[in-house]
């Protein structure tokens, strides 16, 4: 079973990747971007085939690991 995530930097949080990524596209001409947000994308292939238990074992996975959860929120977008 394969199950994306998105872990995304909080809002309050300066995304300084993000502001440089902004003046670049600025920079070649992008000039009706607001704003720019950098994150992190995975791809998780489990050997779980049950979609419940393997969203809830992504889940655990993302608040142990792959998100700091003091900065960065998740999402689970898509369980195949």
């Amino acid at each position: 079973m394969k199950i994306s995530v998105i872990v995304t930097l909080k809002k309050d949080v300066l995304d300084p990747q993000g502001k440089v990524i902004h003046q670049a596209l600025d920079g070649m001409g992008f000039n009706e971007v607001n704003e720019v947000r950098q994150g992190k994308y995975f791809e998780i292939d489990t050997q779980e085939t049950n979609p419940k238990k393997a969203k809830d074992k992504v889940e655990e996975m993302c608040k142990k690991l792959l998100a700091n959860l003091v900065i960065e929120n998740y999402r689970i977008i898509d369980v195949q």
